[in-house]
């Protein structure tokens, strides 16, 4: 999936506005246990909310780049505090269409 366009990033925001983080990064960072817990989670919904705790060993950004690139077709929205979007459409008829 090519890169998302600055009005797509905004209609995800928007939609991501009001989920509460369903994961949390704590102290071990990015682990393999964390990616196919997030790979779980997005498994049944196509946007969610992580949240990186202060005794994670990186910033938001640095961990939803590392989970963007860890795992195939996660793009991220957006990254508010300690806060990260994550996005990935469903294979198979996604829910959210995303504007052109």
């Amino acid at each position: 999936m090519p890169e998302l366009t600055s009005k797509q990033r905004a209609f995800l925001r928007g939609l991501a506005h009001h989920l509460k983080p369903v994961l949390q990064v704590g102290a071990g960072g990015v682990t393999p246990a964390v990616l196919d817990a997030i790979a779980e989670a997005l498994s049944t919904r196509e946007l969610l909310k992580v949240k990186v705790l202060e005794g994670a060993p990186d910033d938001a950004r640095t961990t939803g780049a590392a989970i963007a690139t860890a795992l195939a077709g996660v793009h991220v929205p957006q990254t508010i505090g300690r806060t990260v979007v994550l996005y990935r459409p469903f294979p198979e008829e996604p829910e959210i269409r995303l504007p052109s």
